[in-house]
């Protein structure tokens, strides 16, 4: 199932948001904390985040496309994945994928997306 929308922000500057880890916690409802060394994700990055309730998860990123898509495992689980979809130079449709076994966690998504609207807005083009 994916969950999408259209940011008013071009595919670098959302690029940004979604890949550098630290940056998680700005617009992911479900993420208060990461904890990773990497800058950027790349295939095998690994670190853990801390949820709302104060539960740490262990996340490993599976695969990278830079620019365009990501994937990871939370806790062993195939968990969401990321892409954007430029739709002109100041505008990107950004979509998260959600497993069918996550439908729930749609809910979660749609939140995200509301928080990158607006990140999307305030966030200097990279």
């Amino acid at each position: 199932m994916d969950v999408a929308r259209i940011v008013a922000a071009p595919a670098a500057t959302m690029w940004t948001l979604l890949a550098q880890p630290h940056r998680w916690p700005e617009w992911g409802p479900s993420v208060r904390d990461v904890e990773c060394s990497d800058d950027e994700i790349r295939p095998g990055t690994h670190g853990r985040v801390r949820t709302p309730i104060g539960l740490w998860l262990p996340f490993t990123i599976t695969a990278v496309e830079p620019g365009r898509t990501w994937h990871w495992r939370v806790a062993g689980l195939a968990a969401t994945g990321h892409r954007l979809e430029p739709v002109d130079e100041h505008h990107t449709r950004v979509v998260f994928e959600v497993p069918a076994w996550g439908f729930p966690y749609a809910i979660v998504c749609w939140a995200a997306l509301r928080n990158l609207v607006r990140r999307g807005n305030e966030v200097p083009a990279a």
